[in-house]
């Protein structure tokens, strides 16, 4: 399904700020977690096919950036904290998070530039019939 004007500056609105984001990764998780719902919601309004990316992107970023807030207000890993490194592990969803956003971004652009977008009738008529958007007939 070709994207509306609104999907489209969403889609676009959340990957603008998903990379800003990654300027400083800790505090631009603040920026990079509302661009993956613009994405989300940019795929639900157009019915994107790659609408279980975008979603599994946000649930995975929300994810590792809750995980890396609760680390954090705990002081950390590593070092002096008593927690091993292992720990960071948590985090990952995040990074894999932004990038399978990024991907369901990317991927539904290639949506939007298909005929049915450029206004093009992509529909085939019997031959011998009337084209209407033409005024010919099919032969």
């Amino acid at each position: 399904m070709p994207m509306t004007s609104w999907s489209r500056r969403l889609r676009i609105a959340g990957l603008v700020l998903m990379v800003v984001g990654l300027i400083d990764p800790l505090e631009g998780s603040l920026v990079i977690a509302p661009g993956s719902g613009l994405v989300a919601w940019s795929a639900r309004l157009a019915l994107s096919r790659h609408r279980r990316w975008a979603y599994g992107g946000l649930a995975l970023v929300v994810i590792g950036v809750g995980a890396m807030f609760v680390l954090s207000a705990f002081g950390g890993v590593g070092g002096s904290t008593g927690r091993s490194w292992g720990w960071a592990l948590l985090v990952l969803p995040y990074p894999v998070g932004w990038i399978a956003s990024v991907v369901a971004a990317l991927r539904m652009r290639s949506e939007a530039v298909g005929p049915a977008s450029r206004g093009h009738d992509t529909r085939t008529l019997p031959e011998g019939s009337h084209n209407p958007g033409t005024g010919r007939m099919n032969r």
